[in-house]
C-alpha cells in the first residue's frame, strides 16, 4: 500500500511524515535512519488523530532526528574499482581485481580479491562483489540468528518462521506479522555486535510487536548494552 505524505507544525518547524495503513489497532510512530518519520496506522484511522499523535510525540521525533543527523550525509556510494575500500563485518578491505578464467570473490590479506573474466568492466565487478556479499550475508546472518536466539529464556518462542536478506532503503531489519525476519543486505558490512543488535531487536518483536515499554523492557533484559551497539551501527554505517 502506498504511503500517504503529510506534515504538522511543531513550533517554528515542520515535521513531515508518511502514513502506512495496515491491519492493526494502534498507531506507531517510527524515525528511520535517514531521519524520515513513518506512522503505521489502522486502516480507518482519521488523519486528524494521526496528526495529533505526531504533534504529541514531536519532541521525541525531533530528538531521534537529531540523533540520526549526526551521521548524515551518508558517505558516497562505493565504487567497484581496484583500490576502492569496502566494509565487511566492520573492517575495511581494498578491492583488488585480477583477470582470471574463473570468476570468484574472496578475502585475501586485507583485500577483497576479485577474479574476473572482464576485469576492466566495473559493472561486472559490481555484480560479482554484490553476489559475494549476498552469499556471505545469508550464511553469517543464519549463524548469528542462532547465537542471538540463545539470549532468550525460551529460544523457540521467538524463532522466526523464515529469514530473508534484501537491499532495504530505510530499515536495517523488520519482523513481519507472520514472524518472518527480513534483514538488510548492507548489514554484512557492519560489526558483528551491531548485526547482533538488529537481529535481537527484531526477535523481541515476536514477543512484543510494538515499541512500547514491554518491548524495551525485554530488549534491556536480553541485550543490556543495546544502546551502545545501536550507536556503533549508525556511526559505522553512516
Amino acid at each position: 500500500m502506498r504511503a500517504e505524505r503529510h506534515r504538522v507544525r511543531y513550533g517554528a518547524q515542520t515535521i513531515e511524515f508518511a502514513v502506512v495503513r495496515r491491519q492493526r489497532t494502534t498507531l506507531e510512530i517510527g524515525v528511520e535512519p535517514d531521519a524520515t518519520v513513518v506512522v503505521a496506522a489502522p486502516l480507518d484511522a482519521p488523519l486528524e488523530a494521526i496528526a495529533d499523535k505526531v504533534r504529541k510525540r514531536a519532541a521525541w521525533v525531533r530528538r531521534q532526528q537529531r540523533f540520526f543527523a549526526r551521521y548524515l550525509p551518508q558517505t558516497p556510494e562505493r565504487r567497484f574499482v581496484a583500490g576502492e575500500t569496502h566494509r565487511y563485518l566492520g573492517r575495511r578491505y581494498r578491492l583488488k581485481v585480477r583477470a582470471h578464467a574463473r570468476a570468484t570473490v574472496r578475502l585475501s590479506r586485507g583485500f577483497i580479491l576479485v577474479h574476473s573474466r572482464e576485469p576492466d568492466r566495473d559493472e561486472v565487478t559490481r555484480g560479482l562483489v554484490e553476489g559475494w556479499y549476498r552469499d556471505r550475508a545469508q550464511v553469517k546472518f543464519a549463524e548469528r540468528l542462532e547465537v542471538n536466539l540463545a539470549r532468550f529464556p525460551d529460544p523457540e518462542s521467538v524463532r522466526p518462521q523464515g529469514l530473508s536478506v534484501r537491499r532495504l532503503r530505510r530499515r536495517w531489519g523488520s519482523m513481519s506479522p507472520t514472524s518472518r525476519l527480513l534483514l538488510n543486505r548492507r548489514l554484512i558490512e557492519a560489526p558483528v555486535d551491531a548485526i547482533d543488535y538488529v537481529i535481537t531487536h527484531e526477535l523481541c518483536h515476536i514477543a512484543e510487536p510494538h515499541h512500547g515499554p514491554a518491548f524495551f523492557a525485554l530488549l534491556d533484559r536480553v541485550l543490556p548494552d543495546w544502546p551502545r551497539r545501536k550507536e556503533r551501527l549508525e556511526r559505522c554505517m553512516a
